[in-house]
């Protein structure tokens, strides 16, 4: 048990005027602070550069006697080095030597073959008696001043002084800028780096937010909260301390919570996953202390994290390099400042990801994320909804279906039906209309999904006869199977990589797959591939798309799904995620084999069953075929009648062509590329594009 020490009788008595010892308003007086290392750098440097000028003024061979220095620079008897002018270089007399240039090869003191300087040492005290000696013997001489050296050391010094002074000064600001704090020149980079939106500046509500109102009912409560805490803590409760919203991207995440914090007033303060880490080791974890610190002086307040899986992976998964992870201790920090919360504290922490499966679970236990909120992607309704708030911004025509175009968007987001709006505004503009039409909204969904339609792109008749035979098997057996989705339109014009396509339109939202549905849709993949071969007499690529979809739906029935007669009610996949390097088998080789037999047999059977549907109906195949050939789309309706034996007297676009150059003044009618307004625009997705 630690030992308690008794206070000290010296302790200042608060009640006299002095603070006791706890005190918070007490503070430590702040250790001396010692010289730097830069600043020790910096002297040092200064004394290398001065030794290096004072030895270059004292460079030269030493002459040990005053006597030997006179032979040496004798008019009569030495070598004093004469240039090309004639007159013999001056002796130079300094304050504690003499200093002459002698010529090449003197005595052997000079051995090389260039004038080089000698020196003898004088006292500087009888500095008039050598320059006696020296006008004795008739030698020119100088005087050297200590002015002249400093000169020299200046001139030297100077650009390395100024230099050195440049960057003293850049790193004095960089040190003023962190604030003195923890980490020296390096401090500012453990700064947050987060962006705060209050409601003067954020104008986002639950009104914007469309398409997840089960969502907008479980945050509902931390408004309530951050609007009036003591209603929760009246009873005892507590509000949760984290909320983790989890979905796909693009449904709507971050939109919920600037939403949550405009309803409630509060401050907001976002940052990313990746913006915690650097390269510094250390700078995430001061980065997160930092956010957690700003945040509990501006409670009550919200944090956003998001894309948290960036930091928040599952510790110790996956091939390691060894040593220390930064991400490891960011995300220890988190850990740390969200158990650190107390009852009182007004801070919610909202985190995003679309990557709930890798994340640690010490973050996601109760206590640090209480809640967690799934945002799917909409169904139809929420569809409806999430178009209508879009389309406020742009002017629509008044028959302009929206919940035509909803039926149409199976699978899309809340990001994609944006994007859908803005696409559809931009072909009207682009258009000269003035209003928004049901054929800009199909326009814009088919360019979103698939691609810009490429009317442009020449191709060869023999390929384009075997786009509208592969397109023509698939609408053929889809429009003929009860269990099918229904048949919207089938085009042979490129768009995208694909060089036509089969649209459907789903009567319903479908969040499972029934194994009649499933069956269904495997014959309208094989029959393209049989429709094609059968007219052209050989297989293509354009095929590839089919048995890629083929064969993800057959290895989910036998491996997922239990709809194999052979391998029963079991699951044989492995477990979902990113952190698993290799691909996981928990079976025998020998049941590998069977789920490669069955998953063959499900494909084989489909393409059989197929095989005989295109066969029975083949005359309504070669019908659709030469009526695509002709009119390049063809709408449902028209498929109908095509398979109903009926003919199409529609005008091509090369008669509406001829038509407007022989009566220029006529009105053109609507091209079958781009159906009238009363026509059903919806499509749900491409069911097998060539």
């Amino acid at each position: 048990m630690p030992h308690k020490h008794p206070p000290s009788k010296q302790q200042p008595d608060p009640e006299h005027g002095g603070k006791g010892p706890s005190d918070p308003s007490e503070k430590k007086p702040a250790p001396p602070q010692g010289r730097g290392l830069m600043s020790w750098v910096f002297i040092l440097g200064l004394l290398a550069i001065m030794l290096a000028v004072m030895s270059s003024g004292r460079s030269g061979t030493e002459v040990r006697s005053w006597d030997r220095f006179k032979a040496l620079i004798n008019p009569e008897t030495g070598r004093l080095w004469t240039p090309s002018s004639g007159s013999p270089e001056p002796v130079i007399v300094k304050n504690d030597r003499v200093v002459a240039t002698i010529a090449p090869k003197t005595d052997g003191v000079n051995p090389s073959d260039e004038p080089a300087p000698v020196f003898v040492k004088i006292d500087a005290g009888n500095r008039e008696y050598y320059l006696k000696e020296l006008d004795a013997i008739g030698v020119d001489h100088t005087a050297d001043t200590a002015q002249s050296v400093w000169m020299n050391l200046l001139l030297t010094m100077g650009p390395f002084l100024l230099l050195v002074l440049l960057v003293w000064f850049l790193i004095a600001r960089s040190v003023r800028s962190a604030g003195g704090g923890p980490g020296g020149m390096l401090g500012s980079f453990g700064k947050s780096k987060h962006r705060v939106t209050n409601k003067e500046t954020s104008s986002v509500s639950f009104n914007d937010v469309a398409g997840i109102d089960e969502a907008k009912e479980e945050v509902t409560e931390i408004v309530e909260f951050l609007k009036n805490p003591k209603k929760f803590q009246r009873l005892g409760g507590r509000i949760p301390r984290g909320v983790l919203m989890v979905g796909p991207p693009g449904c709507g995440k971050t939109l919920l919570a600037k939403a949550i914090a405009g309803e409630a007033e509060a401050p907001f303060f976002s940052i990313s996953g990746s913006d915690f880490v650097e390269m510094f080791v250390g700078v995430g974890a001061s980065r997160v202390r930092d956010l957690f610190k700003q945040a509990k002086e501006s409670s009550p307040c919200i944090i956003f994290l998001d894309e948290i899986d960036a930091v928040g992976r599952r510790r110790g998964s996956g091939f390691s390099s060894g040593g220390h992870d930064e991400r490891e201790q960011t995300l220890n920090a988190i850990l740390v400042e969200m158990d650190g919360f107390e009852p009182t504290d007004q801070v919610i922490v909202i985190a995003a990801t679309n990557r709930s499966d890798v994340l640690d679970p010490a973050l996601t236990r109760p206590g640090r994320f209480d809640r967690q909120v799934h945002i799917s992607l909409p169904d139809l309704e929420g569809r409806l909804k999430i178009l209508n708030v879009h389309a406020e911004a742009i002017t629509t025509c008044p028959n302009l279906d929206m919940e035509r175009v909803a039926r149409g968007t199976p699978m899309f987001s809340g990001a994609d039906l944006a994007a859908l709006i803005n696409e559809a505004a931009i072909l009207a503009t682009m258009h000269d209309k003035e209003v928004v039409d049901q054929a800009d909204m199909e326009e814009a969904r088919d360019k979103i999904r698939f691609g810009r339609a490429r009317r442009s792109r020449k191709i060869e008749e023999q390929e384009r006869i075997a786009t509208a035979w592969h397109e023509a098997g698939h609408t053929a057996v889809q429009a003929l199977l009860e269990d099918a989705d229904p048949v919207h339109k089938v085009t042979i014009i490129p768009r995208g990589q694909a060089m036509g396509a089969t649209f459907s339109l789903p009567e319903k939202d479908r969040y499972g797959y029934g194994r009649g549905y499933l069956d269904a849709t495997m014959r309208v993949l094989c029959a393209g591939r049989i429709a094609e071969a059968r007219k052209t007499g050989e297989v293509s690529s354009g095929a590839a798309m089919d048995i890629q979809m083929a064969t993800n739906y057959a290895r989910h029935m036998v491996l997922e799904w239990g709809m194999s007669d052979r391998l029963g009610f079991v699951r044989y996949a492995g477990s979902d995620t990113s952190e698993v390097y290799l691909p996981e088998k928990d079976y025998s080789p020998d049941t590998a084999r069977i789920i490669d037999e069955e998953v063959k047999a499900i494909i084989d059977g489909a393409f059989k069953d197929a095989e005989a549907m295109i066969e029975k109906n083949w005359d309504t195949v070669c019908a659709i075929a030469e009526a695509l050939l002709r009119y390049e789309t063809l709408q449902s309706h028209e498929v109908t009648t095509l398979i109903e034996g009926g003919r199409l007297d529609r005008p091509t676009v090369a008669d509406l062509l001829e038509a407007e150059r022989s009566d220029p003044p006529s009105s053109t009618p609507t091209s079958s590329a781009q159906p009238d307004a009363d026509e059903e625009p919806g499509e749900g997705y491409v069911a097998s594009p060539a």
